[in-house]
C-alpha cells in the first residue's frame, strides 16, 4: 500500500504550489476585499493549461488523473478559494462535454475550452430547485430544429465568461419519474433573450462572480442537446458532481492547510505574559487537533479520487466531501481562536478562510443530502467499509 504521490503527482504539485506563492497569495485578500476580478490569475491558469485538466489529450486538453485533479484545487484553495471556483465549474463543465457530447459537440468546444479561449460554466440551480434537480422549472419545447428555453438560473459561476454554458432543462415537463424527462443543452454566449439579471451578493467565495440568469424564449439549435438525446440530463449531471465532490473535498483540504500554516505561524510569532503562546498547551492542543483532521482530510481526499479512476464512487466521494469539508470549517474557526481578536480582524487571513469554509458544507450536495447518498450506497453494496 502506497500513501505517496508518484513522482509526476510532486513535479506537478511543485508547479502549482509555486504558482500559488507567487500570484496569488501575495493579493488574495487585498482582491478579495476590494471586489476586484482577479484577470491576471485567469490569464496565468490559461498560460498553464489548468483549463483543460479534464479535457482529453486529443481535443488539447491535460487530461489529469482523479488524484493529480484533486492536487489543482487543493493548492488553489490555499491561496484563494473563490479562484479555485472559476476554474472548478468549467473543469466540470469540460468534463460533461467530454464524456457525455457528440463528437461533433466535442471538436466544436473542447480546443478552445482547453486553452481558456472559451470559458464555461454549469447551470443546474434555480431559486426553487438546489439540492433537488428534479423540481428544476426550467423548460425546453422543441420548436422545428430550435428548442426555445425558458427560465431562470441560480448561483451560476463564470455566468459572464461561460461559452458555452451547459443548462439542465425540462424537455418532456410531463415525465414519470421526472428525470426522464430532463437534459442538457449547451447554451451559446450571446443568445438573445439570456440575461444575467443580477450578481448575487456572498459572505465568501469572492473573486468570481455568482449570478442569477434569466432564459426568457431563447433559441438553441437542436445540435446543441447534449449527447443528441433527450433525457439523459440527470444522469450528464450527476456524472460530473461525482468529480465535484472530489473537487470540493480537495478545496476544504487547500482550506484547512492554510488555516494550519496561518495558526501555527501565529503561534509562534504572539507572546504573551512574556512568551510565544505556542508554548501554552492549550494552543498546543489546537494546533495538534489541526493538523491530524488535516491530515486524514488530505487522505481521504486522495483515497476518494483515487477510486473515481476505478470507477463508480458516490459513496467514496460523498464521504470525502462531508468529512473534508467539516475538517476545514472547523480548522478555520480555530485558527481564528488561536490568532484571538485578530482572528475576527480583515487585516489577517483567518476570517476569509472562516468565510469560505462554510460554503464547503453546502456545495456540490449539502452534507446532510449526501450522508444519504452515502447511505443508500452502503444499503445497495456499492461502498463497503472494512
Amino acid at each position: 500500500m502506497d500513501f505517496q504521490l508518484n513522482e509526476d503527482q510532486r513535479e506537478f504539485r511543485a508547479v502549482l504550489r509555486d504558482f500559488v506563492d507567487r500570484e496569488i497569495i501575495p493579493v488574495a485578500r487585498d482582491w478579495e476585499h476590494s471586489g476586484r476580478y482577479p484577470t491576471e490569475i485567469v490569464k496565468g491558469m490559461r498560460d498553464m493549461g489548468l483549463f483543460g485538466i479534464t479535457v482529453p489529450e486529443e481535443y488539447g486538453g491535460l487530461d489529469l488523473d482523479p488524484v493529480s485533479f484533486a492536487l489543482v484545487f487543493e493548492e488553489i484553495a490555499r491561496g484563494w478559494m473563490g479562484i479555485a471556483g472559476i476554474l472548478g465549474s468549467h473543469s466540470l463543465a469540460c468534463r460533461m462535454i467530454a464524456m457525455r457530447g457528440t463528437e461533433e459537440q466535442k471538436r466544436k468546444y473542447l480546443p478552445d475550452l482547453a486553452t481558456g479561449a472559451r470559458r464555461t460554466g454549469i447551470g443546474l440551480t434555480e431559486p426553487d430547485a438546489g439540492t433537488d434537480l428534479q423540481g428544476i422549472r426550467t423548460t425546453a419545447r422543441l420548436e422545428g430544429d430550435h428548442y426555445v428555453v425558458n427560465g431562470t438560473k441560480m448561483w451560476i459561476t463564470n455566468a459572464r465568461h461561460a461559452d458555452p454554458l451547459p443548462v439542465l432543462v425540462k424537455t418532456d415537463p410531463s415525465a414519470s419519474p421526472a428525470h426522464r424527462g430532463m437534459s442538457v443543452l449547451l447554451v451559446d454566449a450571446g443568445s438573445d433573450g439570456y440575461e444575467i439579471t443580477k450578481d448575487i451578493p456572498k459572505l465568501g467565495y469572492k473573486g468570481t462572480e455568482s449570478c442569477e440568469i434569466v432564459l426568457d424564449n431563447v433559441r438553441v439549435p437542436r445540435e446543441n442537446l447534449l449527447g443528441g438525446v433527450e433525457g439523459k440530463g440527470m444522469q450528464h449531471a450527476l456524472s460530473a458532481l461525482e468529480w465535484g465532490r472530489v473537487n470540493i473535498a480537495a478545496r476544504s483540504v487547500g482550506i484547512a492547510q492554510r488555516a494550519h500554516d496561518e495558526a501555527l505561524a501565529y503561534a509562534g510569532q504572539r507572546k504573551a505574559f512574556g512568551q510565544p503562546i505556542g508554548d501554552f498547551q492549550a494552543v498546543q492542543l489546537q494546533l495538534a487537533t489541526v493538523a491530524t483532521q488535516l491530515q486524514a482530510a488530505r487522505l481521504m481526499a486522495y483515497f476518494a479520487a483515487d477510486a473515481v479512476r476505478r470507477g463508480r464512487a458516490d459513496g467514496q466521494t460523498g464521504m470525502a466531501k462531508i468529512f473534508c469539508s467539516e475538517v476545514a470549517l472547523q480548522a478555520a474557526i480555530d485558527a481564528m481562536k488561536i490568532h484571538g481578536g485578530y482572528g475576527y480582524s480583515t487585516e489577517y487571513e483567518v476570517e476569509r478562510l472562516y468565510r469560505d469554509a462554510i460554503l464547503m458544507s453546502i456545495g456540490e450536495g449539502t452534507n446532510d443530502v449526501l450522508r444519504t447518498v452515502v447511505a443508500k450506497s452502503l444499503l445497495r453494496g456499492e461502498t463497503v467499509v472494512r
